[in-house]
């Protein structure tokens, strides 16, 4: 399923790289493309949108979908 993510707190290249790394270590979740504000994912199995919010906001950054 294709995801897109809202992320707030993201304002830099460093930030992107730590949204990044968060996501890559959510089971299921390939990273198709990450910017300052909003991430897109290809995301597979039960945990979805919830996994990679959860993972977000451990890294210190709030999401929610965005449609």
């Amino acid at each position: 399923m294709d995801l897109r993510i809202a992320i707030d707190g993201m304002h830099c290249g460093a930030c992107v790289r730590r949204v990044r790394a968060a996501l890559e270590k959510v089971p299921g979740v390939a990273v198709t493309e990450v910017e300052i504000g909003r991430a897109q994912l290809q995301v597979e199995g039960d945990g979805g949108a919830a996994a990679v919010i959860a993972a977000l906001e451990r890294a210190g950054y709030p999401a929610r979908p965005d449609s």
